[in-house]
């Protein structure tokens, strides 16, 4: 009986001592990565929340008490995620995918370039990511039937997404057993236009407007913020105020425009033209166009733009003696249409709708 007993403890003291040894090991290669020598980098972001850079016009200093927003109003928020794509020097491309206060980001041990870039956009189009030096946003295509081309040719857009952007050249990953800081600053890749039509006279027949600002860039390069050659027009939406009408239209700046923050001499022959097309109160129509090279030119990226001496006539506006419900018949079957998401060429350039 007693032997009996002594070999049932001992069996139970080795099968709790083989349970003990067990759980010992699970716990202790648990979190093995975590707390073993491994690369283990914490992003931390800080946003750049700037609406345009100031170059000929220093619109804080500038800025009109009566006009509707504050400066400081059309300051971008912070993005709701971020995008890190990892380039090792092996070729390879990782991407993490983190909430706006960072996180941790996957690559391996070794030197890379990292590019950040916020994911949480809805028109932005981004090509070209299997490179940092290729990769490129533009944004999506939309036509409108009653628009009148600006300039020849222009692919007819909406405004961007705010975008933001940030890029290192080398960034050297070690093994090490806590982890590694790595703080990044997101700057602006997308920019403002304050855009206010003045008018003289007969602002009070005005039911609905809407505008395009032609001669933008299309594209922007992620890398360092430098646009593209080609230009696009983007249309837009105003709001209707006592002095006529307002919009706030995002773009990428002009095109061909280099990364740093300097100016450049006028030796670029590029024009910009702005539009305001009405529908009255009568459902007419009736559309401006005004040439605003000299004020684009000097805000490159960003800013006030203003035109003035709009004039709807009486005639015009009681022509007909008609009216229309803007809140049920709105632009009619003139309303703008967007394109499908991938619309390009067997070259890979976007394709062009006239519709």
């Amino acid at each position: 009986m007693k032997t009996t007993l002594r070999y049932t403890l001992m069996g139970l003291t080795l099968a709790g001592l083989t349970f003990l040894s067990t759980s010992c090991r699970k716990d202790l290669c648990y979190d093995h990565a975590e707390h073993g020598l491994s690369v283990k980098v914490n992003l931390s972001s800080d946003w750049e929340q700037e609406w345009e850079r100031a170059y000929t016009y220093d619109w804080e200093e500038l800025w009109e008490e009566d006009w509707k927003h504050d400066y400081d109003d059309l300051r971008p928020a912070p993005a709701d995620g971020i995008r890190v794509q990892v380039y090792t020097s092996d070729g390879q491309r990782m991407e993490s995918n983190l909430p706006d206060e960072g996180g941790r980001v996957a690559m391996p041990e070794g030197t890379h370039e990292l590019l950040f870039y916020n994911n949480d956009t809805e028109y932005i189009v981004f090509d070209g990511v299997a490179a940092s030096e290729s990769a490129t946003a533009t944004t999506r295509g939309v036509t409108r039937s009653s628009y009148r081309e600006l300039h020849a040719g222009e692919r007819t857009v909406n405004q961007p997404d705010m975008l933001y952007g940030a890029y290192m050249e080398e960034y050297t990953a070690e093994k090490t057993l806590v982890p590694t800081e790595l703080p990044v600053t997101l700057r602006p890749l997308v920019y403002t236009y304050m855009i206010r039509y003045e008018f003289e006279s007969g602002q009070q027949y005005v039911a609905l407007a809407r505008g395009a600002l032609a001669g933008m860039a299309e594209t922007v390069y992620l890398n360092d913020g430098h646009t593209g050659e080609n230009a696009a027009t983007v249309l837009f939406d105003c709001t209707l105020e006592d002095y006529g009408a307002e919009a706030l239209v995002q773009s990428f700046g002009v095109p061909d425009y280099p990364g740093e923050h300097y100016g450049r001499g006028d030796t670029d022959g590029r024009r910009y033209s702005l539009n305001l097309e009405v529908r009255m109160v009568n459902g007419k129509f009736k559309t401006f166009e005004f040439d605003v090279t000299d004020q684009v030119k000097g805000q490159p990226r960003g800013g006030v733009i203003v035109v003035s001496g709009l004039s709807i006539s009486d005639d015009e506006g009681l022509e007909g003696g008609g009216s229309f419900d803007v809140d049920v018949d709105g632009w009619g079957e003139w309303v703008d249409i967007p394109l499908p998401l991938d619309c390009r060429l067997g070259d890979g350039r976007l394709a062009t709708f006239r519709w």
